[in-house]
């Protein structure tokens, strides 16, 4: 039996946990329809007084980005599968809802776009490349919704709409010096 790379393992664990804390940060408000406390910018569709809440996973699964991107998703669905046989989060289920970046900003953006305002889910899980990251942020921003941003990335931008779990170049260049 051959044991997972450590980076794959610490990688899943860091998705694992992100979808975690993004359903509890959803799930706080859990038992009405988002409504006027919404941004002005954007009515929100998303539902969370059933019995499920949905969350979105946007990586890419095709393109030259997906030799990367297909091992987070598949740790995107079984942190979800283990959420859901232990009860969900707060007693709800999370429901998956996946699209395919193809390894093309554009692609991103419209995906994105598309799990916000068609699919209404509470957050999304995804992208890798900083082009994909910052061909989504407009998206996130008008729609005032989440995105969990999993790898590293060049630091220098904010966002409320989004949260960057990857180190910045000081926390990588620094404990390497």
């Amino acid at each position: 039996m051959r044991l997972p790379r450590r980076s794959s393992v610490k990688r899943s664990a860091l998705v694992a946990g992100s979808i975690v804390a993004a359903s509890s940060l959803v799930l706080a408000g859990c038992g009405s329809k988002a409504t006027e406390s919404e941004s002005a910018n954007a009515e929100s569709c998303v539902d969370t007084s059933g019995d499920t809440i949905k969350v979105g996973a946007l990586n890419s699964l095709s393109g030259t980005m997906a030799i990367s991107e297909v091992t987070v998703r598949n740790a995107i669905d079984l942190a979800v599968e283990e959420i859901n046989a232990d009860g969900g989060v707060l007693g709800k289920q999370i429901e998956l809802i996946g699209e395919d970046g193809a390894s093309e900003p554009t692609v991103f953006a419209e995906k994105a776009e598309k799990l916000i305002s068609s699919d209404c889910v509470a957050a999304v899980f995804g992208g890798w490349t900083s082009s994909s990251r910052k061909a989504m942020l407009p998206v996130f921003e008008s729609n005032n919704a989440l995105l969990y941003y999993p790898v590293q990335y060049e630091g220098l931008e904010s966002s409320p709409n989004i949260f960057y779990t990857g180190a910045t170049t000081n926390q990588q260049i620094v404990p390497a010096l």
